[in-house]
């Protein structure tokens, strides 16, 4: 985007340039011959009027009075009743002349070398000519600057979509003072907002008819189990059919859950958690330099889980910025392999959260520290679409951990995860 309107910006700098500047030059040409005729027209037409008024008062023509008349470097021709009187050097070849003619008969002839005139054409055209490079260069100047002020929003909006579409619901506070990128960048965050309590809805609702359906069916399950120990063989039989049928309907719902889990997971890849980790440390290494601390990475090599890279990088930059903005002193980043799980720790060495916090603190829009309280809600909506878990494992001092699942010895990283979508 950035080369494209430079060149076409360019194209029409240089488009201007050409068509001011040529005929520009050419009519400074014309203007300093011009110029040196009437000058010439001028001066010949003061000595013509000198010399008629000398014929008129019958005195013999007199050249040397009209000398300081004559330009440096010219000749003066003079033709009256048929005698020629002439003043100055030999103008050269193709001079510039100029002939007026006498009121009491007779013409008045100045002829100039055309050299110094071609040189102060040359001198201006050249003048116009630079003027012409100037403008072309600052034109240029001011197309870098304006392809660079609109590229970058341009790339910072389509990183912001990229980002949107890896499930990054965060809203994006930076505006570039475009209108039209504003409405864009406006867009971005309201559909992120709304992505973000769809999921978050979906997820309730799973969870919801999960404990509804999963109580239902323990309910139904343990009245069957006392109906098959009746005495009557015929209940029994019916009780026994009837609770085999209610084990198959909570495995099939156990299949849903799984299949729902995989297709929101469907993006996620065996990564290596390990180098993605240290790629985050570094990033976020200066900021908490800025702020006079320290982020101290503690990773172990060869972590592989299955995750989707812009959710895991998005999800621990939330609770890196959280930790920055809520917590104090040093703050650990960890990465080790942990009960079947890869766990991600962030901790820092503040006061912690608050008590009155805890049941809250992954609440959408619930803050306690002056913040939009979106933050933690969305990073664990970004885990759990990769299948994993975001915990607050200890208030004081305040640890979040990332719970994601092992990649398997034969997958290839870089390969996304191929899942079933369908019940078993």
């Amino acid at each position: 985007m950035r080369r494209r309107l430079l060149q076409a910006t360019l194209l029409a700098v240089a488009v201007t340039a050409l068509v001011l500047g040529i005929p520009l030059a050419v009519s400074a040409l014309k203007l300093v011959e011009d110029l040196t005729r009437g000058d010439l027209s001028g001066r010949a037409q003061q000595i013509a009027t000198r010399l008629d008024e000398q014929v008129a008062a019958g005195e013999p023509i007199e050249l040397a009075n009209v000398r300081l008349v004559i330009p440096h470097e010219a000749r003066l021709t003079v033709r009256v009743r048929d005698q020629r009187y002439s003043y100055g050097d030999d103008p050269g070849e193709d001079p510039i002349v100029e002939t007026v003619s006498m009121v009491g008969g007779g013409t008045v002839k100045l002829a100039v070398p055309s050299g110094p005139v071609r040189t102060k054409q040359l001198q201006v055209a050249g003048g116009v000519l630079l003027l012409a490079a100037f403008s072309a260069t600052a034109g240029g100047f001011v197309a870098i600057l304006t392809a660079r002020r609109l590229a970058e929003p341009l790339r910072h909006v389509a990183g912001r979509a990229s980002r949107l579409g890896a499930g990054d619901f965060r809203p994006d506070p930076r505006r570039h003072g475009l209108p039209e990128l504003d409405r864009v960048a406006d867009a971005l965050d309201a559909s992120g907002a709304a992505l973000s309590q769809l999921m978050q809805r979906e997820r309730e609702l799973v969870g919801d008819v999960s404990h509804q359906l999963r109580s239902r069916l323990t309910a139904l399950q343990l009245r069957l189990e006392a109906l098959s120990e009746t005495d009557d063989p015929e209940t029994a039989e019916e009780a026994g059919a009837a609770l085999e049928q209610a084990e198959r309907l909570s495995g099939v719902l156990d299949d849903l859950l799984a299949a729902a889990t995989a297709a929101r997971a469907r993006d996620a890849e065996p990564l290596d958690v390990s180098a993605e980790l240290s790629t985050v440390a570094e990033e976020w290494r200066d900021h908490f330099r800025s702020e006079g601390r320290t982020l101290r990475p503690r990773i172990e090599e060869g972590l592989l889980a299955r995750a989707t890279p812009a959710r895991l990088r998005e999800a621990i930059g939330v609770l890196l910025d959280n930790a920055l903005r809520h917590g104090e002193g040093t703050v650990s980043l960890s990465g080790r392999y942990a009960s079947g799980t890869v766990l991600v720790q962030v901790a820092d060495s503040g006061p912690g959260v608050p008590d009155e916090l805890v049941p809250h603190v992954f609440t959408r829009g619930f803050s306690g520290g002056g913040s939009t309280g979106v933050g933690l809600a969305l990073a664990r909506a970004l885990v759990e679409a990769d299948g994993g878990r975001l915990e607050l494992s200890s208030a004081r001092p305040a640890t979040f951990e990332i719970y994601l699942p092992v990649a398997r010895a034969d997958d290839v990283l870089g390969v996304p995860w191929r899942t079933d979508s369908t019940p078993r």
